[in-house]
């Protein structure tokens, strides 16, 4: 499975736009457009799924799934899921205070 959010990840990792992905996967470029417009988990053909998956880890990409450890070394990104929030993670604001303006002798 490949999020849209992984793809434009992915995209950006390698730094290739649309149309370089569509030539890199064998796919058109709307094909990558409406995948990349997906919510959530993409959808569409298992073959063009394979196709986009397959050349994203040939071109150094690696896909990890939520609780997974990743494999190899190497630069990257991970997306956490979003901690609750709770007032210890609060953090307080400085309140704000006119300033002190020295004396000036008389």
């Amino acid at each position: 499975m490949i999020t849209a959010n992984q793809l434009r990840a992915a995209r950006a990792l390698l730094n290739i736009d649309q149309r370089q992905t569509a030539e890199l996967t064998g796919l058109s470029v709307p094909t990558i457009q409406r995948m990349e417009a997906s919510d959530g988990v993409i959808r569409g053909n298992v073959d063009s799924l394979m196709k986009l998956i397959s050349a994203l880890e040939t071109a150094g990409v690696e896909l990890i799934n939520p609780g997974s450890p990743s494999a190899a070394s190497g630069r990257g990104v991970r997306l956490r899921e979003p901690a609750a929030p709770s007032a210890a993670t609060t953090i307080p604001q400085p309140q704000a205070t006119a300033p002190v303006r020295p004396k000036r002798p008389r």
